[in-house]
């Protein structure tokens, strides 16, 4: 056989065979699909069929369960009714008690304030009857004692401030004997400690300065042609210069002691040079002045050391430099201010307090003193305007404006500080007084004393440190002496200045006078 026409009769037939295997494949797998369609949609069926039956059991159920929980609703609804109608009859019940408990206590309130008016009708007339006894027994103690109803208080009123009187002197002693008993012993100690540990020399300040002259005919040169150069130096200088018949001697006099300290170590720096002429004399002037300035801020810086103060501003230290050339009564201010400053430390550390600031105190407590001729008001107001300047603590400024007395003192430190500064003035040679002020001070003192109703007389003794008053024994008894030496006190301190303390010693004395014949 051709060899060709086998392949192509092969070709041919796997064609048919694969046409027809197809055809019957795709028969077989739509039998098997309508099969399988089949059973799904009987499934599909039963499951629906289910789930409506199972839809409906669990609708059977929930109305059930609503029909249980709705009786159950019912059931508690009727039973809080029941409960709340129990409460309300309770509480009804309550309440009717209440009112008839409220009616007896109103009936019982009634019977009280009945029988209350009742009370107060009989108190009325007990009252009544006590007024009228009270006027009768008022009648009879008038006839007996033969005082009016004011007469007797008066009296009695009299009675009650003559013994008050006697028990206010009695309880003044008692306090002011315990206060002595107990403080002057030890204010005694400390203040006798201090000046025995402080000892210093005084010797009186002169206010004018002598310049030696190595003979008679130099005061002619400093005089000069026709008077120009005595009249040079008083311009220059501002002081006075008297020439008399002293031999070999110039007094220089001025109010202010850092302008005759000038003038003197001018003077001194002519004679020395020898050339005396107006243009000299203002070269030494200047030189004189530079070194007085260079003396005083040495003296301020060698004061604060020596007192042991620390940080004072340079212009206070000036301030206390010029001091040097101050003098009060006589004493110099600067080893016044020193003598102060020691005491008080001292005073201070006896008693515990504050000593550097006692010390600071006690050193600038008179710096108004370098100031007050140059500038208007009290040293003190003086001193008190240029610490606070200075920034000085309010300790410091309370101190300096009450260190005498001008205002009462508050603090420690002012309180030693005063007594520093009496203690230093007073001691012997310390100060001297001008017999003027001296005479017009007792004066004063007595006539202080004797300013008091029933005060005869009065003597100032002992230097104006003791006040003897002789007193009317009839006005003043015992026990009012007491009073009146503490009023007399109290107003010496108010209106006079003075170093230390007085005594104020009353004398009260009666005599009886007669004569056998």
């Amino acid at each position: 056989m051709n060899p060709v026409i086998f392949i192509i009769a092969v070709v041919a037939s796997a064609i048919v065979f694969g046409a027809l295997g197809f055809v019957l494949g795709g028969l077989y797998r739509k039998k098997v699909a309508e099969a399988k369609i089949g059973s799904a949609n009987e499934e599909a069926l039963r499951i629906v069929n289910q789930a409506v039956q199972t839809a409906e059991s669990k609708k059977k159920e929930s109305i059930l369960e609503a029909k249980d929980e709705i009786h159950k609703l019912r059931s508690e609804a009727d039973r809080e009714i029941r409960e709340r109608r129990a409460e309300v009859q309770r509480q009804e019940k309550r309440i009717d008690q209440k009112e008839e408990s409220l009616d007896k206590r109103a009936e019982n309130i009634e019977k009280k304030e009945e029988a209350l008016a009742e009370k107060h009708k009989d108190a009325d007339r007990k009252a009544e009857e006590l007024e009228k006894l009270k006027k009768g027994q008022l009648e009879i103690l008038e006839r007996i004692s033969g005082y009016t109803k004011d007469q007797a208080k008066e009296y009695l009123l009299k009675e009650m401030e003559d013994s008050l009187i006697h028990e206010k002197a009695v309880k003044v002693m008692e306090y002011e004997q315990k206060t002595r008993d107990e403080s002057e012993a030890i204010a005694r100690e400390i203040i006798t400690t201090a000046i025995q540990r402080c000892a210093a020399d005084h010797a009186a300040e002169a206010t004018v300065s002598v310049v030696a002259l190595p003979n008679d005919e130099m005061k002619g040169r400093i005089i000069g042609r026709e008077g120009r150069n005595i009249r040079t130096l008083e311009q220059i200088t501002g002081v006075d210069l008297i020439i008399d018949d002293t031999p070999e001697t110039i007094t220089v006099s001025s109010f202010d002691p850092v302008r005759r300290e000038i003038a003197r170590l001018t003077i001194e720096k002519l004679i020395q040079d020898g050339r005396i002429h107006p243009t000299r004399i203002e070269e030494m002037y200047a030189k004189a002045t530079r070194e007085v300035e260079m003396t005083i801020k040495q003296t301020g810086d060698r004061a604060a050391i020596e007192a042991g103060v620390n940080n004072i501003d340079p212009e206070l230290k000036k301030l206390l430099g010029k001091l040097r050339y101050r003098t009060s009564y006589g004493q110099n201010v600067l080893n016044h201010s020193l003598e102060v400053s020691y005491l008080a430390g001292l005073m201070a550390a006896e008693l515990g307090a504050d000593v550097k600031t006692a010390k600071r105190a006690g050193l600038l407590h008179d710096i108004g003193k370098a100031l007050d001729h140059e500038f208007e008001g009290t040293h003190i107001e003086l001193g008190v305007e240029y610490a606070k300047k200075h920034k000085e603590s309010d300790a410091v400024v309370h101190a300096i404006a009450a260190h005498h007395g001008d205002i009462e003192a508050q603090t420690v430190v002012a309180v030693l500080v005063q007594a520093a500064d009496a203690i230093s003035a007073a001691r012997p040679g310390a100060r001297r007084e001008n017999i003027e002020n001296y005479i017009k001070r007792l004066e004063k003192l007595e006539e202080i004393a004797s300013s008091f109703d029933g005060v005869e007389k009065s003597f100032a003794i002992q230097a104006g440190r003791e006040i003897r008053i002789m007193v009317d024994p009839v006005e003043i008894n015992d026990e009012k002496m007491v009073l009146v030496a503490r009023d007399i006190a109290k107003k010496i301190e108010e209106e006079l200045e003075y170093p230390g303390q007085i005594k104020v010693n009353i004398v009260r004395e009666s005599r009886a006078v007669d004569f056998a014949k």
